[in-house]
C-alpha cells in the first residue's frame, strides 16, 4: 500500500486503525454497487458542484477507494469527505461509478467511530437535529445565522439580516419565536422518533453528540409516558 500524495498527513496514526476503518468502508453492503473501475476521465468532477469551491474531486475518492491506498483514505475521511454536497451529479460517471455513495458510506463510517472531524462538521447541525426530533418541524428562520453556518457564504447572512421578512414568509407561529412552523401530531413525532432509534439513527447521534442524544433521550421518554408506553416497548406502539 502507498501514499497517493508524498505530502501525506496523519503519518502518526497506525496504519492498523486506516485499515480497519478502510475495511468498515469495504464491507458496507452497498459498497460492492459503488465502484467498478476509474477511467479517471474527470466527468464527474465536471459536474461536481463541489468542485468548484473548495480543493475536492470525487474522482479521487474513486481512485483512493480502488487502489486500497488507506493512507489517503485516511485523509480523505477526516479532511474532505464533508465537502461534498450529496447531489450525486458524479453519477454520470461513464462507468457506473458512484463517488457520493462512496463517501455517504465513509460519512456513515466517520460518524460511528466518533472522529473529531465528523463532530466538528456536523457540530452546527445539532439544534437543526433536536428542533426536527422534538417538534416533527424543520428548520425555523432565526436558525439561519451565520455562526452557526459559516460555510454557506453570503446567502446565510441576508437570511439573518432579513428575518422579519423571512418569518413573514411562513405561518406567523415563527412571527415572533422558534417554535413550529406548523403543529406536527404527536403521533408523526413518535414514529420519526423510532424510525430513528430502530434504524440507528439514534447511536450515531451518540456518537457524535452525546449531550444532544441524552437531551433527545429525555424529550421522547417523556412524550412516550404521557402516551402510556415504555421506550422500549415499540411493538406495541406500533400495533397502535
Amino acid at each position: 500500500m502507498f501514499a497517493l500524495y508524498k505530502d501525506a498527513g496523519y503519518q502518526d496514526v497506525l496504519v492498523e486503525e486506516k485499515q480497519a476503518l478502510f475495511d468498515q468502508v469495504t464491507q458496507d453492503m452497498r459498497y460492492p454497487e459503488t465502484l467498478y473501475g476509474c477511467y479517471e476521465c474527470g466527468i464527474c468532477v465536471a459536474a461536481c458542484p463541489s468542485a468548484r469551491f473548495y480543493d475536492f474531486s470525487p474522482r479521487v475518492f474513486a481512485q483512493v477507494m480502488a487502489r486500497e491506498d488507506v493512507h489517503t483514505f485516511y485523509e480523505l475521511l477526516n479532511d474532505s469527505v464533508w465537502d461534498c454536497s450529496q447531489c450525486f451529479s458524479c453519477t454520470c460517471c461513464p462507468r457506473e461509478n458512484n463517488p457520493g455513495a462512496i463517501i455517504t458510506i465513509m460519512r456513515e463510517v466517520a460518524v460511528n467511530n466518533g472522529l473529531a472531524s465528523a463532530k466538528e462538521a456536523l457540530q452546527a447541525y445539532s439544534r437543526i437535529i433536536f428542533k426536527i426530533m422534538s417538534t416533527g418541524t424543520q428548520v425555523s428562520p432565526d436558525m439561519l445565522q451565520p455562526d452557526f453556518f459559516p460555510d454557506w457564504g453570503q446567502d446565510v447572512r441576508d437570511v439573518a439580516e432579513n428575518l422579519d421578512v423571512w418569518r413573514r414568509a411562513i405561518p406567523p407561529e415563527t412571527m415572533h419565536t422558534v417554535e413550529l412552523a406548523w403543529d406536527v401530531s404527536e403521533k408523526t413525532r413518535l414514529e420519526l422518533y423510532m424510525i430513528w432509534k430502530l434504524t440507528g439513527n439514534l447511536e450515531m447521534i451518540e456518537n457524535i453528540d452525546e449531550g444532544l442524544f441524552m437531551i433527545l433521550e429525555e424529550v421522547m421518554e417523556e412524550l412516550l409516558e404521557e402516551h402510556g408506553y415504555d421506550i422500549d416497548d415499540f411493538d406495541n406502539i406500533l400495533e397502535d
